[in-house]
C-alpha cells in the first residue's frame, strides 16, 4: 500500500489515526490535518446516538483552513467546500469520488464547539446549503430594512407581524398607502 502524501500542507504524510479517539481517519505528520471517511463516522455516529460527551471545552477554538482548492489525496480529484453554518465562513472539504471529508487542525474542535459534531454528513446535504444561504440572505435584507427604516423598524416589524394575521390585510394596506382614505 503507498502512503498517501498530504495535499493540503503538500509536506506530510497521511497516516492510520483516530480523530479525537473516536473514528478512524488519516492525519498529516506535519499540519496535523485528517481525512475522515464518511462511512467510517457513520459507523461511530451510528453507534454513538448520544453525543453529550462531546464537549467542547471553553477555550477559543483556531481552526485552520485551506483556502485554495484541494485535490482528495486519495482519489486525486478536487473537493468541494462547503459552508459549515450561517454564523461561521469555515468550510469543510468533501470528496464526493470516495465520501471523505477532509479536516483542517482544529476544524473538529471548530464543529464540536458549534454543536455540529453529530451532523457531519447533514452540512453535505442541498438542504443544509440552502438554509445557510436564505438564513445569510434573510439577515442581509434585515440589516438593509434596519439602516433604511432606523428607530422605526421594530415598530414597522411589529405591524407587518399583526397585519399577516388579518384576513383583509389588503385593504388595510391600501387604506395605509392612501394619501386620503377617508375620500373617494
Amino acid at each position: 500500500m503507498t502512503t498517501m502524501k498530504c495535499t493540503s500542507c503538500k509536506q506530510g504524510n497521511l497516516t492510520p489515526a483516530y480523530l479525537d479517539y473516536l473514528f478512524p481517519c488519516h492525519t498529516c505528520s506535519h499540519c496535523g490535518g485528517s481525512l475522515v471517511m464518511l462511512g467510517d463516522y457513520l459507523r461511530w455516529l451510528e453507534d454513538n446516538e448520544n453525543l453529550d460527551f462531546i464537549k467542547a471545552s471553553e477555550a477559543v477554538v483556531e481552526a485552520e483552513e485551506t483556502s485554495s482548492a484541494m485535490v482528495c489525496p486519495k482519489s486525486k480529484v478536487l473537493m468541494l467546500k462547503y459552508k459549515i453554518s450561517q454564523h461561521n465562513d469555515h468550510r469543510l472539504d468533501l470528496s464526493p469520488a470516495i465520501n471523505a471529508v477532509w479536516m483542517d487542525k482544529g476544524e473538529w474542535d471548530l464543529l464540536k464547539q458549534e454543536g455540529l459534531a453529530g451532523k457531519l454528513n447533514e452540512i453535505f446535504t442541498d438542504s443544509w446549503q440552502r438554509g445557510i444561504r436564505e438564513a445569510k440572505t434573510s439577515e442581509t435584507l434585515d440589516m438593509l430594512y434596519e439602516k433604511k427604516f432606523g428607530a422605526n423598524y421594530d415598530k414597522i416589524k411589529a405591524f407587518k407581524a399583526v397585519l399577516d394575521t388579518m384576513d383583509n390585510k389588503s385593504e388595510v394596506i391600501a387604506y395605509l398607502i392612501s394619501d386620503d382614505p377617508y375620500k373617494v
